[in-house]
């Protein structure tokens, strides 16, 4: 059985027989949900498989491939009365041109014109002048082709099931450029995308059984809202945490079903804790798995013979580099700092917001809920409490935070000393080339300015931001043990079985006034690593190192083992 990394296509996916893992249960529940559906999720979560995977069910074209696509699946089982009984409109927004606004408009109804031909040509047998429909189609206004298409399908008295997939591409794209007027012109008032939804909408009362919409925020619903206020937004809801992406369970029977792997036990925690995380509803019961991520592991795995040195897919970081033009805003930047200092953040969630509201802290704070680069920790009190999902996301987070340093300092970094200084943590148990090379060549490049609003925390997301350019260890940061919270703990890797130290760092950080209370300062923080030292976690550890890192302003530091 083959891995499906990067496949959206169902009917491919089932015929050459790719791993699938089944979610044909929720074509139930989302029947039971409602006729117009809107749903959401972070990029590469495995939303277009699933559109495809509607679109196969319910298409009235497939009935004689039905048994083949779904006979041992839960929905063959278990079919509904609306089985391949629609025509599939399917659109897809991605990629379009938005280098202008006119060039953004004559794109998007290109797409939908191809959209429309497709539909024609695929569905032939049932409209017998299909050359004079796409030829006209081809000749008139986006109205007038909607128009036809409803005019053309009323006469067969089958109705459709519209599929959006990447709704919001274009929209993301604008809110990166940043260019505000640009984005209020094609979406409200009298917008052509506007339009398109209200045609749309309008077809519902004739033609149109079904509505799909997908993408990865919702930031174009309020924008829509009287023009297209019909759907149900079922992203946070209980029901549909599990729709898309993978199970603990599910990673399990994965894993099961490879043949050539052989160490799910110790492969399991390590998969949890690089791409684990995600929850999308306050009262779910099961964490999510990002599948891209999984099967890019799992791919690597395959090809390299062994566990990747790599652990994020490019095409991951590639689709949040966006974060770059949003964080331009000072108080987007200020968020974002908190968030990576603290490990999380309180906020609510808004459920839609639009392009005027970005820089406004719930709203970006929700945006970045919506990336999946924040995911829900719990609730405290009324709001809740959003946290880094997993090490993954860490490390871009960690990058992003060493290309602002780099840029607000004109930081020019010996990366191979960098690296040597984090093997000799690894490999001879000695930490200060490391603190003596992030102290010389970051900290005392620090303004005075920036120090003023210096502390622990930010000394630690520095620390933590250079460690995380080296792929020896994996970096727990505020990791819980029964007497408290680690600032950092450097743990082995299953990739790397030759490194022989792990550490427990504890820092701590006074300003050049403060040297009066270095003292109790050190016993403050030699009782902690003691405590920390005697968890039950660390049990079993040999060759577990400790180090109290005592940092006096930016240019002196002490370093105690226990």
């Amino acid at each position: 059985m083959k891995l499906p990394n990067n496949i959206s296509d169902f009917k491919l996916l089932r015929r050459e027989n790719y791993l699938y893992v089944d979610k044909t249960k929720y074509i139930e529940k989302l029947e039971n949900l409602g006729r117009y559906l809107f749903f959401i999720r972070p990029r590469r979560f495995g939303k277009s498989l699933f559109l495809s995977t509607l679109a196969n069910y319910y298409d009235l074209d497939q009935v004689d491939d039905f048994e083949n696509l779904f006979g041992d699946l839960y929905i063959g089982k278990n079919s509904t009365t609306f089985k391949n009984s629609n025509f599939i409109l399917a659109l897809d927004f991605s990629g379009l041109d938005t280098s202008n606004p006119e060039e953004l408009k004559n794109s998007f109804n290109d797409r939908v014109l191809g959209s429309l031909i497709t539909f024609f040509n695929y569905y032939q047998n049932y409209f017998p002048k299909k050359e004079e429909i796409i030829e006209e189609l081809k000749n008139t206004s986006m109205t007038r082709r909607m128009d036809i298409l409803f005019n053309e399908v009323a006469i067969t008295n089958y109705k459709i099931y519209v599929i959006i997939d990447e709704y919001d591409h274009f929209a993301n794209d604008l809110v990166a450029v940043g260019d505000g007027e640009y984005y209020r012109n094609v979406i409200r008032a009298s917008g052509f995308v506007r339009d398109f939804y209200e045609i749309i909408k309008i077809g519902t009362k004739r033609v149109i059984d079904r509505i799909f919409i997908s993408g990865i925020a919702p930031l174009m619903l309020d924008d829509m809202t009287s023009g297209f206020n019909i759907t149900s937004n079922i992203t946070m809801i209980p029901q549909t945490n599990e729709l898309l992406g993978f199970t603990e369970e599910e990673i399990d029977s994965i894993l099961q079903s490879i043949p050539w792997i052989d160490n799910i036990k110790e492969l399991m925690p390590e998969l949890k804790a690089y791409y684990n995380g995600y929850i999308f509803n306050i009262n779910a019961k099961k964490r999510i798995y990002n599948p891209n991520m999984i099967f890019y592991f799992l791919q690597q795995c395959e090809y390299l013979g062994t566990y990747p040195e790599v652990l994020v897919d490019e095409n991951i970081k590639t689709d949040y580099a966006r974060l770059n033009r949003l964080t331009m805003n000072e108080n987007n930047c200020e968020t974002l700092d908190e968030i990576i200092k603290n490990n999380g953040i309180v906020s609510n969630i808004v459920s839609k917001f639009s392009f005027d509201q970005m820089y406004n802290q719930q709203y970006f704070v929700s945006l970045l809920f919506y990336l999946g680069l924040l995911t829900i920790e719990k609730k405290i009190r009324t709001r809740l409490y959003l946290k880094i999902p997993n090490q993954v996301i860490k490390i871009i987070f960690w990058e992003y935070f060493e290309r602002k340093l780099q840029e607000k300092f004109h930081l020019k970094l010996d990366l191979e000393e960098l690296h040597q200084s984090i093997e000799t943590i690894a490999f001879d148990g000695e930490i200060k080339p490391y603190i003596d090379y992030i102290s010389q060549n970051v900290l005392q490049v620090l303004s005075n300015r920036d120090l003023i609003q210096f502390d622990e925390k930010y000394l630690k997301v520095i620390l933590l931001t250079y460690l995380g350019l080296s792929n020896i260890y994996k970096i727990s940061s505020e990791k819980e043990v029964d007497k408290g919270y680690i600032d950092i703990f450097l743990e082995k890797d299953i990739r790397f079985p030759d490194v022989k130290y792990e550490w427990i760092w504890e820092l701590k950080y006074l300003k050049k006034s403060e040297t009066n209370q270095l003292e109790r300062v050190k016993k403050e923080g030699l009782t902690q690593l003691d405590q920390y030292a005697k968890s039950r976690h660390f049990k079993d550890k040999e060759n577990l190192k400790k180090a109290l890192i005592i940092f006096i302003g930016k240019d002196e530091y002490e370093i105690i083992f226990p």
